[in-house]
């Protein structure tokens, strides 16, 4: 992948901590396992942005028509 191919981070909150961060799209998963293992005992309390999800949602639902 070269530079101009790079690929977004990820906005990451958590509302315990009262953080946000912005991680590599390849590192998401592992981060927001390892603050929750780490700091809430394992709870999912840190997550994705949730409006991000939820314009990731809209967006495959669009691109499989599920709107139309």
């Amino acid at each position: 992948m070269t530079a101009d191919e790079e690929l977004p981070k990820i906005p990451v909150v958590c509302p315990a901590c009262e953080t946000r961060s912005r991680v590599a799209f390849d590192d998401v998963e592992s981060a927001v396992a390892r603050h929750n293992e780490q700091l809430h005992d394992g709870d999912a309390v840190a997550e994705v942005d949730p409006d991000v999800m939820d314009q990731l949602a809209d967006r495959v639902a669009e691109d499989l028509g599920l709107y139309e």
